[in-house]
């Protein structure tokens, strides 16, 4: 198909119906593939599509998809699903699940690694309404470890999202708290994806109205550094999930609401 401008956003494919609550995509080393997956409530499965938005891949999953969120990949071609979501903050059973590489090309029911997590300051499930900072869209691995990025459920603090890390092996962790940032204060801001360069010197959030973009920062505190916005021009849709193509372009879905989004974007930063 042509390629469509919405401002800056250039429209790749139209995602297929299996598709419409699409919330996490990430692709792995040495292949063309775009991996995705649903949210809460869907099947357990992944789905390689290529740019045409064509389904070429379904791995079916051997864990429940309480709220799977975002997807997130290691320099071996493993894949990792969050199960973060936490609308309510009430969940004791947060965990991304491991995918191994070599799973990824099989017609049988995949088996996983679970890392399971929890909030090192979350004392009340569910804490109080102003204290309700412990839902996630987004995370990413790098260097062994995988960096949560929460989605606040407080009153005119939606923007603001808090980071974490914890080990990318298989047990129970608590998270260590690194930072925090605030995009904004509207339901527009909540966080709902990340991802980093393969470069490891970018770092990318978006919401449903921009993509922010982290740089220059120290070791592990991503916002450390210096931060850009770019703007989704005259696009409010919602936007689920993000990751790198390459260091200067990411590639962005929207779940399909009130007949529109369900698609694959490109976008320059």
């Amino acid at each position: 198909m042509s390629c469509t401008n919405f401002g800056q956003l250039t429209v790749l494919a139209d995602l297929p119906n299996l598709l419409k609550e699409v919330s996490g995509i990430e692709t792995v080393s040495n292949s063309d593939l775009i991996w995705m997956l649903n949210d809460g409530g869907n099947k357990s499965e992944l789905y390689a599509l290529d740019q045409k938005g064509t389904i070429k891949k379904v791995i079916k999953i051997n864990a429940k998809n309480h709220d799977w969120e975002d997807l997130a990949s290691d320099t071996l071609g493993n894949l990792y699903i969050g199960d973060l979501g936490n609308n309510t903050n009430n969940r004791t059973n947060l965990v991304i699940l491991k995918v191994h590489g070599a799973d990824l090309s099989t017609d049988k029911k995949v088996e996983i690694e679970r890392i399971n997590f929890k909030y090192p300051n979350q004392k009340k499930f569910p804490p109080k309404r102003n204290q309700r900072h412990f839902d996630s869209e987004s995370f990413f691995f790098y260097n062994d470890s995988l960096y949560i990025f929460t989605k606040s459920r407080v009153k005119n603090k939606f923007g603001k999202t808090n980071l974490y890390k914890i080990p990318a092996k298989r047990g129970n962790h608590t998270a260590i708290y690194i930072n925090s940032f605030e995009s904004c204060k509207d339901l527009e801001c909540w966080i709902t994806s990340a991802d980093i360069s393969n470069d490891g010197k970018k770092v990318v959030l978006i919401n449903h109205k921009s993509a922010w973009v982290f740089t220059n920062f120290k070791g592990d505190d991503f916002f450390s550094g210096e931060v850009q916005e770019f703007p989704f021009e005259a696009d409010l849709s919602q936007k689920e999930g993000v990751c790198f193509k390459n260091e200067n372009t990411i590639y962005i879905t929207d779940e399909y609401t009130h007949g529109s989004g369900g698609n694959l974007y490109e976008f320059s930063l």
